[in-house]
């Protein structure tokens, strides 16, 4: 298994498809996943800290683990299979190991909320991640900023991470791409 973290949630202007991107820990691999707008939103207010004042969904779910005496171990991206995403919920009940078939972006929500790891399958990673490509030309972009601008151009080298994601997106025939919800 390979430890990601959520790393953005991003919006395609083009389709309005939202996509949860994970990067690997110990590298410069993500995994873009198409995922719904409610499950996006709820991985963002988790992201960003925000108490809604009733639970959400993915909130109900964590505190049922934990009136049950459930303990959410791990979520894990297990499989992909005709460009969707599959997961598993990991948790544990005193001795006993539960796994709970989820849909990624449902996994993805809770983990961030019960604050629990979140791996991938190395063969799922291999399929569908996009690595960042430090062999590309290093060369800044060519528009400077104006004298105005404090801003310092940004390196193609950091760009190149959008460049592969967008490549991604021109190749969807319709509206579910990889879908992960």
């Amino acid at each position: 298994m390979i430890r990601v973290e959520v790393d953005s949630i991003r919006v395609s202007l083009l389709t309005q498809n939202r996509v949860v991107v994970l990067r690997e820990v110990d590298s410069r691999r993500y995994l873009p996943i198409f995922i719904g707008s409610f499950e996006a939103e709820a991985i963002a207010v988790a992201l960003q800290g925000l108490e809604p004042q009733r639970p959400m969904t993915h909130d109900l779910l964590r505190a049922v683990f934990t009136d049950l005496g459930a303990t959410i171990s791990h979520i894990l991206i297990s499989d992909l299979r005709e460009s969707t995403f599959f997961a598993r919920i990991v948790a544990t009940q005193g001795s006993q190991t539960i796994e709970i078939d989820s849909r990624s972006s449902d996994a993805i929500a809770l983990a961030v909320r019960a604050e629990v790891p979140i791996y991938v399958e190395p063969h799922v990673l291999e399929q569908g991640g996009t690595p960042f490509d430090d062999d590309e030309d290093t060369a800044t972009t060519p528009d400077s900023p104006d004298e105005s601008s404090d801003q310092e151009p940004v390196p193609d080298q950091d760009l190149s991470i959008f460049r592969n994601f967008i490549d991604t997106l021109d190749s969807e025939d319709d509206d579910q791409g990889r879908r992960g919800s």
